[in-house]
């Protein structure tokens, strides 16, 4: 299954002609449906559509809801008729209708304003016969559109996992390169520990440390190793790492299930820097921590 990324864009058209009353040529139409997406939390649809589409929002809604699970979607339609449409000629047999309408309207209210040609141009698109039905087109379309977001967002997702898998190569180096450094730099910090110990011991006394002393030292040393030994922070960092591979291969609706997994990384990584006692390791941990950010970006990004 693919990862498929939150951000998209789909657009198409579809050109119809619609017979109109009386001796008026068919009026050419065009039917535009563009849908946008970007990351979000979940599921935020909006709908720009015009007067005569709005009625099929709750089918383009339900449609968009079976098919994308997250993200910030916002769905936009337009209607474009020519011009020929556009300004529709009033027949004779209308503009007496209406002239007989004004005429009595204006005997019970003599302050009536009189019909301007506006007012005649939009009560004759008014009597062009019912409104037509566009349903059928409108959810043709909105199928068509569907189809293209998906395969751009799976496109994009497509790039995304190989970015992450490049970023989960380059922290298993890091990785790497920090275990062998770690039973190393623990044992020259108990031995550094003893030796200031045995210093201070000797400065005080001036004699050879006692035996019940250099066993405290002994004690102190191995505590103050196992605060600094980050063994555990890099076992856990390589699991992570594990399960982030998984979950890129295997696809589907994973973006919340990352997003977990890139806080828990962080974090070991961050721990890792704070118990650090070497340069070496600070430098690595730093290191990690920039992949990891650039990583909780992208992976912002997936549904």
């Amino acid at each position: 299954m693919p990862v498929y990324s939150m951000t998209g864009y789909a657009s198409a058209q579809r050109s119809t002609a619609q017979s109109e009353p009386e001796s008026r040529s068919a009026a050419p139409s065009h039917l535009g449906l563009e849908i946008r997406s970007v990351n979000s939390r979940f599921l935020d649809l909006s709908f720009r559509l015009p007067e005569e589409l709005r009625q099929f929002e709750p089918a383009l809604r339900e449609m968009v809801v079976a098919r994308i699970k997250r993200g910030k979607v916002e769905v936009r339609a337009a209607i474009e008729t020519s011009s020929q449409g556009l300004v529709p000629e009033p027949t004779a047999r209308l503009l007496q209708r209406l002239n007989a309408v004004q005429d009595s309207v204006r005997a019970w209210l003599p302050a009536a304003s009189p019909l301007s040609v506006a007012d005649v141009i939009r009560l004759c698109v008014n009597e062009t016969g019912p409104a037509r039905d566009w349903r059928e087109d409108l959810l043709a379309l909105a199928a068509q559109t569907v189809d293209a977001l998906l395969s751009a967002r799976a496109r994009e997702g497509e790039r995304l996992a190989i970015m992450l898998l490049a970023h989960i190569d380059q922290l298993r180096a890091l990785a790497a390169q920090a275990g062998p450094l770690v039973p190393q730099l623990v044992a020259q910090q108990r031995q550094r520990f003893m030796d200031r110990w045995k210093e201070a011991m000797a400065l005080t006394e001036g004699t050879a440390l006692p035996e019940a002393a250099q066993d405290r030292a002994l004690a102190e040393a191995t505590a103050f190793a196992i605060r600094i030994d980050v063994a555990e922070e890099i076992t856990r960092i390589n699991s992570h790492l594990d399960e982030l591979a998984r979950m890129i291969k295997k696809g589907g609706e994973i973006g919340k299930r990352l997003d977990f997994l890139i806080q828990e990384l962080h974090r070991e990584a961050n721990t890792m820097g704070s118990k650090s006692a070497a340069l070496e390791l600070t430098h690595i941990s730093v290191d990690m921590k920039v992949l990891i950010e650039q990583m909780r970006e992208q992976v912002q990004n997936i549904e």
